[in-house]
């Protein structure tokens, strides 16, 4: 019998997502996914707001925790990544992490909110801003109004895969929530011209992931949690496919695909942007409780 997935409330900290507050109203759809046949709709939702101030302090804090997630995942190399976070108050500025600063330490009062000039307006000492970080993000964040948060960073199995300039084939279950939902990027190298910001949000399009050819990953989400999320998958099934690439080559054969009836359907289950932020929980959950209240401050 699959386990429940509505719990009791969350306890280490005030910041949490409560599970207690579970929607019924979709409807009995189900899917069967990790051997398990899941009740989509009885997954639990985001919170949600009805003060925007007290959205914008709920988000940062989980920005924040994203970068811990990211620094215990090591995807900060130098300088280079980052993630950002549209403002619930001012949708055409978004929260973004201080240039230099490692992710690992990154607090909730270090995060610098951009407009859409490329002025830093508010936010901690550090008040550096990654020119990168502006052209790519400003840009998906205009082309998509859907997206609340955007991360880039230079992961190496994410890195080592682009410069293959391929999509990835739909060889696993977890690779199947990028079924015909990501897209490859022929790269110009570092993006400090306004136009390739705009050329790299066009490529993206609707889908969620991007792989940008000789650079990296880049994932988006309606959520924070999801779209950390969808980077952690896409880096982890690169890794997978190089090594699933390299072990059929050594034995002489081809790696088997997914069909596309069956890759569809298990997106539906594991592609969604809902799926993504739940997924997406247990990663925050975990940072959270290491790095304690300090992420808060």
């Amino acid at each position: 019998m699959a386990p429940s997935l509505s719990t009791a409330p969350a306890t280490e900290t005030n910041q949490d997502i409560q599970f207690n507050d579970v929607d019924h109203s979709d409807g009995e759809a189900t899917a069967t996914t990790h051997g398990f046949k899941v009740n989509l709709q009885k997954l639990p939702r985001p919170p949600t707001f009805n003060d925007k101030h007290e959205e914008r302090e709920y988000l940062k804090g989980r920005l924040a925790l994203a970068f811990r997630v990211f620094g215990r995942n090591g995807y900060d190399e130098g300088v280079a990544g980052h993630i950002t976070l549209r403002d619930p108050i001012k949708p055409d500025h978004f929260w973004v992490n201080p240039f230099g600063m490692p992710f690992s330490h990154i607090k909730k009062s270090d995060l610098i909110l951009v407009d859409h000039a490329g002025t830093v307006v508010d936010g901690g000492k550090n008040r550096l801003l990654n020119i990168a970080a502006f052209m790519i993000h400003s840009a998906i964040h205009e082309a998509r109004p859907d997206v609340l948060c955007a991360a880039h960073s230079h992961s190496i199995y994410g890195r080592s895969f682009s410069t293959l300039g391929q999509e990835l084939d739909i060889s696993t279950q977890d690779s199947c929530a990028f079924y015909k939902d990501h897209v490859v990027y022929k790269s110009q190298g570092v993006v400090l011209a306004k136009e390739e910001g705009h050329t790299i949000a066009h490529a993206l399009g609707d889908r969620k992931a991007l792989i940008l050819q000789n650079h990296g990953i880049l994932t988006v989400g309606q959520t924070i949690e999801g779209c950390v999320f969808w980077f952690n998958a896409l880096e982890n099934c690169c890794r997978a496919q190089l090594l699933a690439d390299a072990a059929a080559t050594g034995r002489g054969i081809h790696v088997t695909v997914i069909d596309d009836e069956d890759a569809e359907f298990t997106y539906k289950s594991v592609g969604t942007p809902r799926a993504g932020w739940f997924s997406g929980l247990p990663a925050f959950a975990l940072a959270g409780r290491e790095a304690g209240s300090e992420v808060y401050e």
